[in-house]
């Protein structure tokens, strides 16, 4: 059987042949697709018939678009002269230019990668002309990322403290007059401004009598003993104990009789300042970890306009404000951490601008003023002053001229001055106190009129009295007599070395801490404020270098 082959024959295609009859005119293009569309064609022809010509075939060309080689040769010769351009315009760049932008970018880059949620938070660039020969080496450096997000935040936090101080005569037996200031008194503040240059010196030296040999030696020299230092270590490691995991402490707990009212925001800020007193940073000393975690907790609190305190009571807010600010600024004067800066700059501008228009500070900003939270307010921006940050320097004339306004003298001993809570109201121990080391700081010599007489009469009248504790007033007198030293802080401190160390709890859940309940302010502000308190006066030795020579007695000493 012989199979069959069958043959197939395929035409050739088609041409694309264009024919115009003479009587019909061209037909208009056929409209070009999208640009986005352009890419799926290819240049093709294909035979069109025009059904109507019935003896003529008419065929057309389709819209043909070039293929993809074709649109990128046609890309590259736009591009190639205007990337010429671009490369000759850098080569003709000076080379700090360049140097400069590649650094902003490289800071750039560090500062997102530094941040775990990719977000720049605060990035503080100076430039400035240096002041060195110019040279052609080349430096190698680095940057270390600097994560302060790793820990989360706790959200309930409330109010701080009210430290609001009853007026209690300072001076037993003597009739205060009215809060004219005696002659004396106004010499005295004049001559404070020639003293302003060597009392920023000392300031610029506060915090460095806090560890090492330097410690030891102001231990010795003050009167501190091993049965202080004992009591601190206790202290401090009751307040580890007491940290919160994200880092912040609590006034009302978890420990026994905590504050009838919370504040996270102050109580971590006073356990700050204890841990930073006896040495320890973020960066060194045995609660290194505590510090780092409590630093990182805090900056989240605060605004742009450098409040932290938003949600507390408003009698409540600005001592939280001032503490907050203390910590901040001590720990970057101590370390000297960049990272820190801006934040305790931001809180130092804002209490800058708080500022009452009587000079002082007080429970909202710009509105009136106190003798307690001015006080609290001083010591943050002199901390500031210590660690380099800016200052506006029209604050200090006008605490003086607030600090005026609430001081009296006494009619029976004309040098011996108090202060008052505000003004028109009666002196108080801890007003004097607190107002007399507002006058050591900014510059107030030893001997000048009223210092030595007003501190004679806390020191005789008002000594430690542990059967009616008040550590507020007992925190301003420490450190106010420990900077006069002679005579009357050895007096003060016999007490206080003794006293101090034997009301501390010793056994139990609450070891080391001070019981607050017999304590003029403890009951309503808690244990962990009349710990903080209590180590701060036993730290005092230390914790922040003498204004005055220890050596220097006066022949006012002697009488006194």
């Amino acid at each position: 059987m012989h199979s069959s082959q069958i043959a197939f024959v395929i035409p050739p295609p088609a041409r694309s042949i264009v024919v115009h009859h003479p009587r019909q005119p061209t037909p208009p293009p056929i409209a070009s697709p999208p640009k986005a569309d352009r890419r799926q064609f290819r240049w093709r022809t294909e035979p069109i018939t025009n059904a109507t010509q019935a003896n003529v075939g008419q065929t057309h060309c389709l819209p043909a678009f070039p293929s993809r080689r074709a649109a990128e040769g046609r890309r590259l010769a736009w591009w190639k002269p205007r990337m010429a351009k671009v490369k000759q315009r850098v080569k003709d760049s000076p080379s700090w230019l360049i140097s400069l932008v590649v650094h902003l970018v490289l800071l750039l880059v560090l500062a997102l990668i530094s941040t775990s949620s990719g977000k720049v938070g605060r990035l503080l660039l100076t430039i400035r002309q240096g002041d060195d020969r110019a040279t052609t080496e080349l430096v190698e450096f680095s940057i270390d990322p600097i994560d302060v997000n790793d820990f989360p935040i706790e959200d309930a936090w409330e109010p701080a403290i009210d430290v609001d101080i009853s007026p209690v005569s300072v001076l037993a037996n003597v009739e205060l007059s009215s809060l004219s200031l005696a002659p004396e008194l106004a010499v005295a503040s004049a001559a404070t401004a020639t003293s302003e240059e060597e009392s920023s010196s000392k300031v610029a030296m506060m915090f460095r009598g806090r560890t090492g040999a330097m410690k030891q030696k102001l231990l010795r020299e003050a009167g501190g003993t091993q049965a202080t230092e004992d009591a601190v270590s206790l202290g401090l490691e009751w307040l580890k104990r007491q940290q919160h995991k994200g880092g912040s402490w609590s006034l009302t707990g978890p420990y026994a009789d905590g504050a009838r009212s919370e504040n996270r925001v102050s109580a971590t800020a006073m356990a700050m300042l204890a841990f930073m007193g006896s040495g320890s940073t973020h960066r060194s000393g045995p609660y290194q970890k505590e510090l780092w975690q409590a630093v990182r907790w805090l900056v989240k609190q605060q605004d742009r306009q450098g409040f932290m305190v938003a949600q507390a009571n408003e009698h409540e807010k600005m001592y939280a404000q001032a503490q907050a600010m203390i910590a901040l600024c001590e720990l970057y004067a101590m370390t000297g951490d960049s990272w820190i800066r801006p934040y305790a700059q931001a809180s130092c501008d804002f209490a800058c601008r708080a500022q009452s228009p009587q000079g002082g500070w007080r429970y909202r900003p710009r509105y009136d003023s106190d003798t307690s939270v001015t006080g609290w307010f001083v010591m943050g921006l002199k901390s500031a002053e210590a660690a380099g940050l800016d200052i506006d320097p029209y604050v200090w004339p006008r605490v003086e001229k607030y600090l005026d306004s609430v001081s009296a003298r006494s009619t029976d001993n004309y040098y011996a001055v108090g202060y008052s809570y505000k003004v028109g109201d009666i002196t108080s121990p801890s007003m004097t106190a607190e107002g007399l080391l507002c006058r050591q700081y900014m510059g107030w010599q030893r001997n000048m009129p009223g210092m030595a007489e007003g501190l004679g009469a806390l020191a005789q009248n008002h000594p430690i009295d542990t059967g009616d504790p008040d550590v507020y007033y007992w925190y301003y007198a420490t450190q106010s007599l420990h900077h006069f030293g002679g005579p009357l802080w050895t007096q003060w401190n016999e007490k206080l070395k003794v006293a101090l160390p034997a009301e501390q709890e010793l056994r139990g859940r609450e070891k080391g801490s001070w019981d607050p309940m017999n304590d003029a302010w403890g009951r309503h502000a808690g244990r962990l404020y009349t710990t903080c308190f209590s180590l701060y006066c036993l730290e005092v030795y230390y914790r922040h270098m003498p204004l005055y020579d220890p050596d220097e007695v006066t022949q006012a000493d002697e009488e006194i």
